[in-house]
Parts: structure tokens; sequence; C-alpha cells
């Protein structure tokens, strides 16, 4: 996590409040005809300690209104063009935090 510049180590600041953390562990089966087995881990910031005004200002989440999805389905349909659905489950694990987070 040093290598990949995910943190930095530094000593606990005076008057800060910590955020705790989590490791979370999970061995991933491969399919059936495969017999690999991956093992993947982690870091979870207990975020419920903190408190909205105090130890950060917003919350933003990126979500799509019906009248939207509806627009486009209506375009895709009139113009006789294919439609694709994905899942994304790792929207937010790379986005840059304005708030410096102390976590123990």
């Amino acid at each position: 996590m040093d290598k990949n510049y995910v943190w930095e180590l530094v000593p606990k600041p005076k008057g800060r409040k910590l955020v705790g953390c989590k490791w979370v562990f999970r061995k991933k089966e491969g399919l059936h005809e495969q017999n690999v087995v991956r093992f993947k881990a982690r870091l979870l910031a207990k975020g419920y300690s903190q408190k909205e005004g105090v130890d950060y200002d917003e919350i933003f989440s990126l979500v799509v209104k019906h009248t939207s999805i509806r627009l486009l389905l209506a375009m895709a349909t009139q113009q006789d063009m294919e439609i694709e659905q994905m899942d994304v489950k790792k929207a937010f694990l790379y986005e840059d935090l304005e708030e410096t987070i102390f976590m123990a």
C-alpha cells in the first residue's frame, strides 16, 4: 500500500479525530473448469464514526434520473440501436479526497 501511495504514515496530530479501520479478507473461488483460488483483501474505513459538518462537509453520489433513462431508451429504439447493461461495483474506490483523513 505504501509503494502504491495509498497512504502516508504520519504521527498522530493533536486535536484531530482518528477514523478506525478494519481489514476484510475474502477467498474467491475460480470457475467450474478452473481450480484457481484468489485471496482478496480490502481495508475499510469505519466512516460511521464521522459526523457531517465536523469531519466532512458534503456527500455526493451520481444518480441517474428515470426520465433520462426513458429518453435514452426511446432514442435507442427510434434509431434501432442495440442497448447493453453493465453494473459498476467499484465506482468510488479511486476517487481523490479533498479532505485529509487520519486513520488508525
